[in-house]
């Protein structure tokens, strides 16, 4: 609430400095607002009385906004990013897969690690959850496992979280 949007009558008033002007009238308070060119700006409104600061509001919301946007672009966004493994993969291909996790744990995303079963696969499941085990093991250094494999449908999965200081 700001300036005649206040229903109170009794405020404790603080001056623009952070000094204690004490309990005064609104329509004291508003004078005073008014004669420093700026606003009454209710703090606490749930106090008693309600506590009221003498701001420029403008500023104050500007300044807020201002401070809300540096916040948000110092935010670090982490993705979730997915390797896609099958029971029967290569040699050359898993080691292909597992650079590519680690260049994602580097950057400092999340790494999902997706075991596709195709077919007959599904029957061999238990022993398939070597190949995700195997795969941790590989990447160990750059990722820790933050979900051990579990099976969901014809999938296996497995999450993987980048390791601190990395």
């Amino acid at each position: 609430m700001i300036n005649e949007e206040i229903r109170q009558k009794e405020a404790r008033v603080v001056d623009s400095d952070g000094s204690q002007l004490g309990i005064m009238s609104v329509s004291q308070a508003l004078k005073l607002a008014a004669d420093k060119n700026m606003d009454l700006v209710e703090i606490a409104p749930q106090a008693k009385p309600v506590v009221c600061k003498i701001m420029d509001y403008g500023k104050y919301k500007f300044e807020a906004a201002k401070r809300e946007k540096e916040n948000r672009k110092n935010q670090k966004t982490v993705e979730v990013k997915e390797v896609r493994l099958s029971p029967s993969i290569d040699t050359h291909d898993f080691e292909t897969k597992a650079k590519n996790a680690m260049k994602f744990l580097k950057a400092g995303n999340k790494v999902k690690v997706t075991l596709r079963f195709r077919g007959r696969e599904i029957s061999h499941a238990q022993n398939s959850k070597v190949v995700l085990e195997r795969f941790a093991e590989l990447v160990k250094e750059y990722g820790t496992v933050d979900r051990q494999p579990k099976m969901e449908g014809r999938n296996m999965f497995m999450f993987l979280t980048p390791v601190n200081g990395k």
